[in-house]
């Protein structure tokens, strides 16, 4: 069993709420989050990093609901955005705009009007047309752009070839070939102001000698750099750290600190680092119900009410998530189970050849859904979005309703009455 859930008397307990409570009030599909998970996790990578000059700048895309940045500013945190979206939804919690960081690769005019004028820490900048726009723009506005540039040191996160950035082949970033001439170019331009270097090699990282690798690449442009006069005030590190899906060994973040000393200490720079999964991850869960089972000469399915449209993980990377059964967890198991969602695809499913005991009605739980579960949600087959729910102590509070039909077609025009 997870250590985030607990059981009693045949009732599974989120912190002290009964999830079988909350399934009844609710409803299924719903995503719940621990708030006292997530403290635990902020805690113990701040305490890690005791002694660094650090800013943790919470990754918005793996989690943006509004009730959880706002947890994470009041901890102090900062945040790394990718969209004008993330941007607005920051500013709307009041963030402290000097702990907001800006990357991405596609940056338009209106997101990088935003981040210009909130006078946020800097943008990540990815390639030098990016560096020569924010420039045009910043002198339009009689702005200076805060800069880093994020440097592609070619290093193999060996992670999914879909969340790996860090290579040559990958879109993100700039070249460490060509990385100290983009500096010089942004040195010379009259509305930057270089602040740091960035580096971010991928998410889901396992084995931290890649983080070794990359950080010391960065050292080595970081001399060269001084010796063209060119000096940055942090060094960006990106996130990246994994969790354990499928009890996968994750190294300690002491080890992870460790390697943040021996290859950057002596620089005596702020580290800003951008972790999202690490964080949110293991904090929050799908409850889904069983629709129906069936079975053929193969194996059996179970057809729940979430779908892919809900956790978009394990169709997209075949991503493994364990799944528990709240309603007959001591029966004996005997079966193999594909659970499956009922979108028309074949690649709607949230776990595969599961051997579990499952029957209709039966409450599930699928765990670490925190990161990148609402938040790559979507309304494919016009299915609306779950709702999202807080559980602090023995209360909850929702912090999303689930949408209804109207919320999904509120924005579009009907042409059926037009002459």
């Amino acid at each position: 069993m997870s250590n985030l859930l607990s059981k009693e008397f045949n009732h599974f307990y989120l912190e002290d709420c009964n999830l079988n409570k909350i399934a009844e009030e609710i409803g299924t599909p719903c995503y719940i989050y621990s708030k006292k998970q997530i403290l635990e996790n902020y805690a113990r990578l701040s305490e890690a990093l005791a002694g660094i000059d650090h800013l943790i700048c919470f990754a918005v895309k793996s989690n943006s609901n509004l009730s959880i940045l706002k947890l994470f500013s009041e901890l102090g945190s900062g945040f790394d955005t990718v969209s004008g979206g993330e941007l607005l939804r920051v500013q709307s919690i009041n963030a402290d705009n000097n702990k907001v960081v800006f990357s991405g690769v596609g940056k338009n005019e209106d997101e990088i009007l935003i981040g210009l004028r909130n006078g946020i820490h800097c943008f990540n900048i990815e390639s030098e047309q990016e560096l020569l726009f924010i420039n045009k723009i910043a002198k339009d506005q009689n702005l200076t752009a805060n800069i880093s540039i994020r440097v592609n040191p070619n290093v193999d996160a060996k992670t999914h070839p879909y969340i790996s950035t860090g290579l040559k082949e990958n879109k993100f970033g700039i070249d460490q070939l060509d990385a100290l001439k983009i500096y010089k170019q942004a040195a010379s331009l009259s509305n930057i102001s270089i602040k740091g270097i960035d580096c971010h090699i991928g998410s889901q990282i396992t084995s931290f000698q890649s983080f070794n690798d990359a950080f010391k690449i960065i050292a080595e442009l970081i001399i060269n750099l001084e010796s063209e006069n060119i000096f940055i005030e942090h060094i960006d590190i990106g996130g990246g750290i994994g969790i354990s899906y499928e009890n996968e060994s994750i190294p300690s973040l002491t080890e992870y600190a460790q390697i943040i000393r021996n290859t950057l200490g002596a620089f005596n720079k702020k580290i800003i680092l951008e972790p999202g999964r690490l964080l949110i991850g293991n904090a929050g869960i799908l409850l889904t119900k069983v629709q129906f089972t069936k079975d053929n000469q193969l194996k059996s399915f179970a057809i729940v009410d979430s779908a892919m449209n809900d956790l978009m993980r394990p169709s997209l990377y075949n991503a493994y998530h364990k799944i528990i059964n709240l309603t007959h967890s001591d029966q004996n198991i005997n079966k193999l189970f594909d659970i499956v969602g009922p979108i028309c695809e074949t690649g709607d499913f949230l776990g595969k050849d599961r051997t579990m005991n499952l029957n209709q009605n039966d409450l599930l739980a699928i765990l670490d859904c925190g990161a990148y579960g609402f938040s790559m949600s979507s309304n494919y087959n016009t299915r609306p979005r779950a709702a999202e729910i807080m559980v602090d102590g023995n209360s909850y509070s929702i912090i999303r309703h689930r949408e209804r039909f109207e919320d999904l077609i509120k924005n579009e025009l009907s042409c059926l009455n037009q002459k």
